[in-house]
This record gives structure tokens, sequence and C-alpha cells, in this order.
């Protein structure tokens, strides 16, 4: 009898140590689709702006129709990617950081025209996507440190017994895919 009940006692601190685990890995797992979502809104309010800057730019720098048109593709490609492969996190990286590289150039294509520095609907909006690429870049570190988290839980032993049996699988980190990204894009004239 004592066996029976020492066993059951065991029994049911697995059961709770398995649901503690479980648990933990889906608020982890919760946590890392939050801080996705988290980027896609502030990706979204950058594809929002850029029209308006575009034509504030136009304005002035009629000219300069490929740096204008590449952003104007950047742009097009990451709405897309976003719409049709929410779920693709590398991809959905990579045209990002494309889209990055087109509005540095666009940005060092206004160090040629002085006008348009000056003008306030520039400024405005030079402003806005600069705080907009400040909080990309706060959602992107709490997303990837999300993913940590929960990546160590599904990895880490004994924790993995129970993500292998609820099949959780690794989260992938919101990261550069070519080194050459993280450089300033040259722009020459």
């Amino acid at each position: 009898m004592t066996y029976f009940i020492i066993a059951l006692i065991i029994s049911i601190v697995l059961i709770f140590w398995g649901i503690n685990i479980y648990n933990r890995l889906i608020k982890n797992r919760n946590m890392m689709e939050e801080g996705l979502s988290g980027i896609d809104v502030q990706l979204k309010k950058r594809h929002d702006l850029i029209p308006g800057l575009l034509n504030t730019v136009k304005a002035y720098a009629q000219h300069e129709k490929e740096t204008l048109t590449e952003v104007i593709e950047a742009r097009n490609k990451a709405i897309v990617n976003t719409n049709e492969h929410p779920e693709d996190i590398e991809s959905t990286a990579v045209v990002q950081n494309q889209l990055s590289a087109a509005l540095g150039k666009l940005f060092a294509l206004a160090e040629n025209y002085p006008e348009l520095k000056a003008d306030s609907n520039f400024k405005q909006f030079q402003t806005e996507l600069s705080d907009i690429e400040a909080d990309i870049e706060k959602a992107r570190r709490y997303y990837n440190a999300t993913v940590r988290d929960y990546n160590i839980t599904v990895e880490s032993f004994p924790s993995n017994m129970v993500a292998s049996m609820g099949q959780f699988k690794r989260g992938q980190f919101f990261e550069l895919e070519n080194p050459a990204d993280r450089s300033l894009p040259e722009v020459k004239f």
C-alpha cells in the first residue's frame, strides 16, 4: 500500500511538473508571436509613411527617378511579402533590409537638395521615419529576446522532452541575412 501511495505521489508530481513546463512553453511561444506582431505593426507604419515622403521628395528631385523607383519597388516587395508570407520571418527580414537600404539612399540623396532638406514636410517625414526605425529596432530586439527564451526552453533538458511531445519547434530570429546590409549604403552621383 505504501508503494502505491509513493508511486501515486511521484506520478502526481511528474504530471504537475509536465503541466508547468508545457504552460511555460505556451507562454514563451505566445510572447514570441506577440513580438513578431509588434514588428509587423512598426513595419506597417513605415510602409504607410513612405508614399508621403516620396511625394515630398519628388517635388524637389524630379530627375532622381532611379532612387525613388528603388524605394517604391522595395516598399512594394515588402508589403507583398508581409501580406503573402507573414510567417516567413527570414524572407521578411530580407525584404525589410532592402527597404531600409533604399531609404538610406533616399536620405543621402536629400543632401544634394538644400531646399528639400529645409522643407518642413520632409523634415517631419524624416523625423517620423527615424522614430519608426527606432521602434522597429526595439521591436526586433524584443522579438529576438523572446525567441531566445523560447528556444532555450525548447532545447533545455528536461523541458525538451515535453517540447518534443507537444511538437514545439524552434523559433526563428529576425536578423540580417547578408552581412553587407550592416554597412551604410553608398550613394554615388
